[in-house]
């Protein structure tokens, strides 16, 4: 059975929603700060003996919530973990950790996706209805309030920027409705990235399982160093691998949260890819990294720039981008309105382009239906077929120029590349292609025996493909 990365919730196991810095900064964090920070937190304690957890347990255990919902979106991936408690019709079950005296409480966004009612039950079994107060599903935090009083008992935040491979920490939180459950182990790994998320994961092997989400990762010192997020699974259960959200990340969001219920964004304002050594080698690339721009949009940051499609930003603000997963993590945490600087690698020369980065503002686009299945065999396992009027409209396409996939071929190199039937193809080598006429005539300037690059529109955005030759 393949791997999966779910969401640790009981009966609603969502995939990971994707996660990037606010950018708002810690600066912004610190002037309306809110939360109790622990001092101590990130300098790890240096025992010659096990760790004592019993006091841990005993401090930080009342912090932490019940969170419970009704009215959530029902999932068809409940079977996956097997619960022989049977189904929790219309609610969700997770965990938080009260950050304010006065009830503020620090969760998952996904805890409490599409709620009717939020419930929050403390560890003295007092039940109170939470209001959302905001959340942010790309970084999947979420803020809640409870009116309590004004002396509850709080969960201080650490410094995950301190935080060490190889160091104890402490989960707690409400497996399978288990409430106040602890479990140990240490961090595994820093910097994690995970599929359809743009954020750098805090890994250990402290066992997370459904209920974990949106409860508390504790170093040694009683500072919450990361929110419990999801699991990497083949069966829905633990398996030792599980991911939590660095909390400096989530310091820099908690103000714009309270405050506006929602985080505000830099923007460039590109699509961008890996670059892959395929793509290394047919761009005449030095090294395979940096971020590919597969496309620019309309009136951003980027164009006002002069960034071209083509184009690879090895570096942003200063920060040099070696995976093009870190390009989008530099443009958030980047104030509105500042002029950054960049590089960017075109026609093997390095060009330094500024841009003034601005709130997001995307639009997204309808999926195509599905259209005309006449086609013509061609190279790498593709059948293609001309794109005409009729067809360009039904993809929302402006223009008739190019060539539609209308089949791919398992196995063969345009799957292996990841091509798919209603991509359209709009260049070959950097050449634009009107027809399929024009296309195979491309593929057979370009040879047997080289790389081809492929510019491919697919949905609201350009991508591109490196095609090896057919043995």
């Amino acid at each position: 059975m393949p791997a999966k990365l779910i969401r640790v919730v009981p009966a609603l196991a969502v995939l990971i929603a994707m996660a990037i810095a606010s950018a708002s900064g810690a600066a912004r964090a610190q002037a309306i700060q809110f939360w109790t920070d622990n001092p101590a937190s990130g300098h790890v304690a240096k025992a010659q003996t096990l760790p004592d957890f019993v006091q841990l347990a005993e401090k930080l255990s009342p912090a932490v919530v019940n969170i419970s919902t009704e009215g959530a979106r029902e999932s068809s991936e409940e079977g996956e973990y097997g619960s022989p408690y049977g189904r929790q019709r219309g609610r969700s079950l997770g965990s938080g950790f009260i950050v304010s005296r006065d009830g503020y409480i620090l969760t998952n966004d996904h805890v409490i996706e599409n709620p009717r009612k939020v419930t929050v039950t403390l560890q003295n079994g007092r039940n109170y209805v939470a209001k959302v107060v905001g959340g942010d599903s790309k970084t999947d935090v979420a803020l809640l309030k409870i009116d309590a009083g004004n002396d509850l008992p709080v969960a201080p935040l650490g410094n995950s920027a301190d935080v060490k491979v190889g160091q104890s920490v402490m989960a707690i939180g409400n497996p399978f409705g288990f409430d106040h459950s602890v479990t140990v182990g240490i961090v595994s790994a820093k910097g994690r990235f995970l599929p359809d998320s743009l954020d750098q994961f805090i890994q250990t092997d402290a066992s997370i399982n459904p209920g974990n989400s949106g409860g508390p990762l504790i170093d040694l010192n009683g500072g919450v160093v990361g929110v419990n997020s999801a699991i990497y699974t083949r069966t829905g259960q633990n398996m030792g691998i599980g991911f939590a959200i660095p909390i400096n990340l989530v310091k820099g969001e908690l103000p714009q949260l309270r405050e506006h219920g929602k985080v505000v964004r830099g923007w460039l304002g590109v699509y961008i890819q890996e670059v892959t050594p395929e793509l290394a080698e047919t761009m005449e690339l030095k090294e395979a990294k940096g971020a590919l721009v597969a496309e620019v949009l309309k009136g951003s940051p980027a164009e006002q720039a002069g960034v071209k499609r083509g184009d690879v930003i090895v570096e942003f603000d200063g920060h040099p981008i070696s995976d093009r997963r870190e390009l989008p993590l530099r443009v958030a945490e980047t104030p509105l309105g500042k002029k950054v600087t960049f590089k960017v690698i075109r026609d093997k020369q390095t060009k330094e382009l500024t841009a003034a980065i601005t709130e997001s503002h995307e639009t997204q686009m309808a999926s195509a239906e599905e259209g005309p299945k006449s086609s013509v065999p061609s190279s790498f396992g593709l059948r293609v077929q001309d794109l005409s009027a009729d067809l360009a409209h039904q993809l929302g396409l402006d223009t008739d120029s190019g060539v539609m996939v209308s089949n791919v071929e398992p196995g063969s190199r345009a799957d292996e590349a990841g091509l798919q039937k209603r991509d359209v193809i709009l260049e070959v080598n950097r050449a634009p292609v009107k027809n399929v006429s024009a296309y195979q005539q491309a593929l057979k300037t370009s040879g047997k025996n080289t790389i081809v690059l492929l510019l491919v529109k697919r949905g609201d955005t350009t991508l591109y493909f490196a095609l090896k030759p057919e043995a």
